[in-house]
């Protein structure tokens, strides 16, 4: 990609925080999953992933809520705005960091890679591309 500068940048919607990614991992995708839908008020939510050691808060971490869900699944949003900012499963190591790609604001060389979680999608929105989908996790059949 032209004019690509690293490191990446991104902010939630007010603004208030800002982060950078030095890499972004290959695994990208669309999670139909009923609570990203829920939390993002959309048909699915979409996330990259980093290595921790490549992804940092740059302005506002002070700023950062937690919401834990019954699973033990986290999300974490900007208590101004409440954007959706990070997931983290609820057997993560904290080897990888999940963030979410709409609030990137730089240009990225790679494109989501599936759908998962599309047992639980809205039934409203028909998957039109031709990116794998998964039941479940990526290890799903």
């Amino acid at each position: 990609m032209k004019n690509q500068t690293l490191p990446f940048k991104g902010q939630c919607l007010c603004g208030q925080i800002a982060y950078e990614v030095d890499q972004i991992e290959p695994d990208m995708g669309h999670c139909h999953c009923s609570m990203c839908r829920k939390f993002h008020g959309s048909a699915f939510a979409t996330f990259g992933e980093a290595k921790a050691e490549n992804f940092r808060f740059t302005k506002g971490a002070d700023k950062l809520k937690v919401y834990e869900a019954e699973n033990g699944t986290k999300r974490t949003f900007c208590e101004n705005c409440g954007s959706s900012l990070l997931f983290e499963a609820s057997d993560s190591t904290g080897k990888l960091v999940e963030f979410t790609l709409g609030t990137l604001e730089s240009p990225i060389p790679l494109k989501p890679d599936a759908h998962i979680f599309t047992k639980f999608k809205a039934q409203w929105y028909e998957i039109t591309d031709d990116l794998p989908q998964f039941d479940e996790g990526r290890e799903s059949v």
